[in-house]
């Protein structure tokens, strides 16, 4: 990647400025990493300063993914009427076979779709079969560095199985398939506790770039003393947790049944629920849950995007953010949502909120999605510097929008048009820490064209190797599903589907 000038001064742009709900023209002077001023067109600079003409050009903060699956972008389409549990039983022929190489391919493939769509740091849960490895996540780390994305990664872990995670599924299959999955056994808490641990003491980039995190997927995946360990871990290595809360509502019928209170009341119980935590989804959370993720300085994803690509509901996001919840946006992986284009996500989330309310004061609106998308989600990431924003001090991350790109045709209203025109296909250049890591929509770090031969070769190698894997899954496809919409046909007390009714108890 190429070195970046002391000073730079980036002239002849628009300038969109989220906190004060502006857009104007104006200048933007960076020293080395962060911007020192955004003033006037014409301000004065060092006169070393290399000139950027931003011409033409709509700048706009770096997007923030508050939640992706890095190795998820070698198996996006795959799948079609795909409910979260269905998904689930995919899981193990979409990512099973995964070599070392792979998981870096997937993880630079992840990276460069972002940076592509706008997207300068994200909190990726990153999937390593059958538990992380220092090697393994050290690979994925440094593929997100070779591109230049910042990142926060969290290996994905469980230690019991979806088809023990969920009361009454293995019950439920029918021979030959009960004893297939009876067999399936995660790796046990003590082997994925081991793992990260010494992952973290060897943690191996700077954590400025690249920072660790744990992610213990799923409440109903994980046993109670997992989840303690990992929050015992983040605690000593002072690292964030991410999980999937109450995603489905057959998680949340099935929390009920298995701890007698909501999935969130559980993991507050056990210590985990802090200012350091981030809810992925959070569709199924009752009043008093949000006031806990409240009162504990929690912070969620919502991902509207695959929410709804899984039918698993919509999240309550504007009671969140009336709460004072920190909200962030995220795309959640390419297996469950097909891509990681943050203006995408960005739209859902104004739009699905729009069928909850016929008041339109209860909306996202343009500017609040665009908060959350950049200032809420980099709270949840937690670099512990300012990220998300034009304005002195911050990072210099810094999205080029070509304001000849036919979605900003004719310019009338340019947030409104960021967030209802923009596909992704405007983003001209990107600006992460200073350097320019897209340049004419060229990547300046790494061979693209090499990077696409690569991951088409992985995607085809692991598709012929997993599937007589995919067969086998497939055949108990309905038998899981059947039995969760069971699950998720019970009365719950909070409704997050336009399918049914509210139960105002718990069953």
């Amino acid at each position: 990647m190429a070195e970046t000038a002391a000073y730079q001064i980036l002239r002849n742009g628009l300038v969109l400025d989220v906190a004060e709900r502006a857009v104007a023209a104006a200048d933007i002077l960076i020293q080395d990493d962060k911007i020192r001023e955004v003033g006037r067109p014409g301000m004065a600079a060092p006169p070393e300063a290399r000139l950027i003409d931003a011409t033409d050009r709509l700048l706009m903060p770096g997007l923030v993914n508050a939640h992706t699956h890095g190795q998820g972008s070698l198996g996006k389409g795959q799948g079609d009427k795909w409910s979260l549990e269905l998904l689930l039983n995919a899981n193990p022929w979409l990512t099973a076979g995964f070599k070392l190489e792979d998981m870096q391919t997937a993880a630079r493939l992840n990276a460069a779709e972002m940076v592509l769509k706008g997207c300068t740091a994200a909190y990726d849960m990153y999937f390593e079969f059958p538990s992380p490895s220092v090697e393994g996540i050290s690979a994925v780390c440094r593929a997100y560095a070779e591109v230049g994305v910042r990142a926060v990664v969290a290996p994905m872990m469980a230690d019991t199985t979806l088809y023990r995670a969920i009361p009454g599924l293995l019950d439920a299959l029918p021979e030959p398939h009960r004893s297939k999955v009876e067999a399936m056994r995660a790796a046990p808490q003590t082997e994925h506790i081991a793992g990260c641990e010494a992952l973290l003491r060897a943690w191996p980039l700077d954590r400025a770039q690249v920072r660790p995190a744990l992610g213990p997927t799923i409440p109903l995946h994980c046993s109670d003393e997992f989840i303690e360990a990992c929050g015992r871990l983040a605690a000593e290595f002072e690292i964030g947790i991410q999980m999937h809360l109450a995603e489905a509502k057959m998680q949340a019928v099935s929390g009920l049944r298995r701890y007698g209170k909501t999935l969130t009341q559980h993991l507050d119980a056990l210590g985990l629920i802090g200012p350091t935590f981030t809810g992925a989804h959070c569709i199924w959370l009752d009043d008093d849950d949000l006031k806990r993720m409240r009162d504990r300085g929690a912070s969620v994803a919502h991902n509207p995007g695959s929410n709804l690509r899984l039918g698993s509901g919509i999240a309550p996001a504007r009671q969140m953010r009336d709460l004072g919840i920190p909200v962030g946006i995220g795309t959640d992986g390419s297996a469950s949502s097909d891509n990681q284009n943050m203006f995408e996500a960005m739209r859902m989330a104004s739009f699905v909120s729009r069928i909850v309310s016929p008041d339109p004061e209860h909306w996202l609106g343009t500017w609040e999605v665009l908060e959350m998308a950049t200032l809420g989600s980099a709270k949840a990431l937690g670099f512990g510097v300012p990220m998300g924003k034009l304005a002195p001090g911050y990072k210099a991350d810094i999205v080029f929008l070509d304001l000849g790109n036919v979605n900003f045709v004719p310019l009338s209203d340019a947030a409104n048009q960021i967030v209802n025109c923009e596909d992704s296909s405007a983003v001209d250049s990107v600006m992460i820490d200073g350097r320019m890591v897209l340049a004419g929509r060229r990547f300046t770090s790494f061979d693209y064209d090499g990077l696409r031969r690569q991951a088409q070769a992985a995607a085809d190698r692991l598709r012929a190797a997993n599937a007589g894997l995919r067969v086998e899954l497939e055949a108990m496809a309905s038998f899981v599903s059947h039995h969760c919409i069971g699950l998720a046909g019970e009365g719950y007390h909070v409704q997050r589907r336009l399918d049914g009714t509210t139960e105002e108890r718990r069953t």
